[in-house]
């Protein structure tokens, strides 16, 4: 008699119904719309700022990034060395920039969490800021939105179910699998 020598393991019921299960979709709209909201207002706050996005884009970015930098010391700082290097020759530096992308980033993933617009991407960038914010040394919303968006990358199949990934996504397909608009 052979074994069974499969490199598949197969995916917890718990995980399953989580995860891949449409049932789970509602969940994940009200956590979608709620980190959405939380990404559309903080976003198309700093779009109609100027000290943000605009001629004096930089301005406010500069300050916050400054306020980091001064938590760098101390027998446990809350921004590590590494941080504070890339803020100062990466990011101060280039400070209107930054601001154009945080502002553009927070009310993009705002809009593609709320639509369930490839949600799984939305939510992935939402976590890449929350980290940089966390980095940066402000907890705020970051750890419980972080937290929340990594279960909605988890989630990706059907996070977006009742949204517009239901239909997008067998359209376009993923990178492993073509969809409707690619296949001859």
């Amino acid at each position: 008699m052979a074994k069974n020598l499969s490199n598949e393991i197969p995916e917890p019921p718990l995980s399953r119904f989580l995860f891949s299960d449409t049932r789970m979709s509602w969940l994940w709209l009200v956590l979608r719309i709620y980190v959405g909201y939380a990404w559309l207002t903080a976003g198309w706050g700093k779009v109609t700022n100027p000290a943000w996005f605009g001629p004096e884009a930089g301005k406010a970015i500069t300050g916050f990034l400054m306020g980091s930098l001064e938590k760098t010391s101390g027998a446990h700082p809350d921004v590590a060395g590494w941080y504070a290097e890339f803020i100062k020759n990466v990011a101060i530096p280039n400070a209107p920039v930054f601001s154009h992308m945080v502002a553009l980033g927070e009310l993009f993933v705002g809009i593609g969490l709320i639509l369930g617009l490839f949600t799984g991407i939305a939510a992935f960038f939402g976590a890449f800021m929350n980290m940089n914010f966390l980095f940066a040394g402000a907890v705020s919303t970051n750890p419980i939105l972080f937290v929340i968006q990594l279960f909605l990358i988890l989630a990706w199949r059907t996070a977006g179910w009742v949204g517009l990934d239901r239909y997008l996504l067998p359209y376009l397909g993923t990178p492993w699998q073509k969809g409707k608009l690619f296949k001859k």
